[in-house]
């Protein structure tokens, strides 16, 4: 195929890809109530799920400080557009995240008849775990950094004279960022796959630097939680895990490498 005949087959996957997010962003804001009361503003009431959950496992532990306190996260909208323009990047990005598996799909259609053989047998395994990862830390996030985050910045003050109230588009950045934020940091075993195979790091690399990783998690996992051990833990492990997770891949495809350069 030409450059021409490449570019017009590339435009047809990115037609496609984008009548699957106008569509379902379509339903999206058709669902007003759901995307907003049910799920986005949901992490800034002291009745979300993951508080209830916390104060539950900390009445078992005896540790009441697990319990989170009435918030009264007063949320305002400070322009006359503010809601209606809120509304409307809200329903694109869940349009986005519920497509995602298939603007992915549309990718690797484009891309898999340069690939050998070989590289497409790996490569639908790797568009379902890159889907798997990214969906899974959508949701972590959604369900730990999230309400712990609203918690902390949302009840911080620097003194009893000052009382917050919170705009919608600082609310709405905050919660978006933070959630894409974790979704992309979950995609590290891809990365790390794909930076093994062109010889940009070694698992040796990763292994080293692990100490200095752990601290910039516990650090990360400090900050946007509460002022208590388990917050922290309950973050810190799992993107620990994800760095350990890793390594293994690293390892696994250097291992490969070198099998093949003999």
């Amino acid at each position: 195929m030409s450059f021409w005949e490449h570019l017009e087959e590339l435009r047809g996957h990115i037609f496609r890809s984008m009548i699957a997010i106008v569509v379902l962003a379509s339903l999206a804001f058709l669902n007003r109530h759901i995307i907003f009361d049910t799920i986005i503003l949901a992490p800034s009431s002291s009745n979300f799920i993951t508080f209830r959950m916390l104060c539950k496992f900390g009445h078992w532990l005896s540790i009441n400080s697990l319990c989170i306190p009435d918030m009264h996260l007063k949320i305002i909208s400070l322009k006359m557009s503010a809601q209606f323009l809120t509304h409307i990047y809200i329903s694109a990005v869940a349009g986005f995240i519920l497509a995602f598996p298939y603007v992915l799909w549309e990718i690797w259609r484009f891309v898999q008849p340069a690939m050998h053989s070989n590289e497409k047998k790996y490569s639908k395994g790797g568009l379902l775990i890159s889907t798997l990862l990214f969906l899974t830390g959508i949701i972590f996030s959604y369900f730990t950094i999230v309400p712990l985050m609203v918690n902390f910045l949302g009840n911080y003050s620097v003194s009893q004279d000052v009382m917050n109230q919170i705009s919608l588009s600082s609310y709405i950045s905050s919660v978006v960022s933070v959630t894409f934020a974790v979704g992309i940091v979950f995609e590290l075993p891809i990365l790390v796959y794909f930076l093994t195979k062109i010889g940009v790091i070694t698992p040796d690399f990763l292994t080293k630097n692990r100490k200095y990783m752990i601290v910039v998690l516990l650090t990360v996992s400090a900050i946007i939680t509460p002022p208590d051990m388990f917050s922290q833990v309950l973050v810190f492990v799992p993107l620990w895990a994800l760095y350990e997770l890793s390594i293994l891949v690293s390892k696994r495809v250097y291992k490969r490498i070198q099998k093949e350069a003999i």
